[in-house]
């Protein structure tokens, strides 16, 4: 063991790099992903079912804003098709901001983030 502690050959921090430095970098990156998913949760995602009978709005932060159904698609008689729509376009739209997330947040490579 060195005098300074920690391990031989290990300029006294993690891989040669100061503690300090470390901490550093570690600040930083939490800004720029506190920065990033402040960006995303003001974007929007949009996703249509049934030719465009349902139409969806999502933010990034995985809300939903808006659902826009035509009128003609609205059938009291078959309820169950416009609900199968909803849903499968609230999906889509989810699937949107989940790989747009995904996109961005990447970048930042930390094992166990995604």
């Amino acid at each position: 063991m060195s005098k300074r502690g920690g391990f031989p050959g290990m300029g006294g921090g993690f891989g040669g790099m100061n503690i300090n430095q470390l901490m550093k970098e570690a600040k930083k990156m939490q800004a720029d992903m506190v920065k990033t998913q402040e960006e995303l949760a003001t974007k929007e995602f949009e996703a249509t079912a049934g030719g465009g009978a349902i139409t969806v709005k999502v933010s990034g932060d995985k809300m939903l804003k808006e659902i826009n159904i035509k009128k003609e698609v609205v059938d009291p008689e078959d309820v169950e098709m416009l609900q199968d729509l909803i849903i499968t376009s609230v999906n889509e739209a989810l699937r949107k901001a989940d790989s747009a997330s995904a996109e961005q947040f990447g970048k930042y490579n930390i094992p166990g983030l995604m």
